[in-house]
């Protein structure tokens, strides 16, 4: 079993980086150990109440409670991130971990392999 980070950082409507990584995720839980990270603007995937259909984009933000039914538990989301976008007090819709920068590094230097979604 190897440990494999998803790193998303990108906005979540305007491209499919974010379904892309989110279903990366699902499909390789069952095989390996799956951390997910929100970094960037990908922090802007974890804010309730999105609209998509609105610019004609799917809603696949809801599918992100998923990651709880495949059992992926390591979810973290960049404290830095969150200050840059004025979220730090914000309601986000799936559980998580906020870390900051060093703990970022120390957890990508434990992974095996890393996807970037950027």
């Amino acid at each position: 079993m190897k440990k494999v980070a998803i790193i998303i950082n990108t906005p979540p409507h305007g491209n499919a980086k974010g379904r892309e990584a989110l279903d990366i995720a699902l499909a390789m839980s069952i095989i390996n150990h799956i951390s997910v990270f929100f970094i960037g603007d990908g922090v802007l995937h974890l804010l309730p109440n999105q609209h998509p259909e609105n610019i004609l984009m799917r809603d696949y933000i809801a599918t992100f409670n998923m990651l709880e039914l495949y059992d992926i538990e390591d979810v973290y989301v960049c404290e830095s991130s969150l200050t840059a976008r004025n979220l730090t007090h914000a309601t986000l819709n799936i559980p998580n971990k906020v870390i900051n920068t060093q703990a970022l590094q120390q957890l990508f230097a434990a992974q095996d392999v890393i996807l970037r979604f950027n």
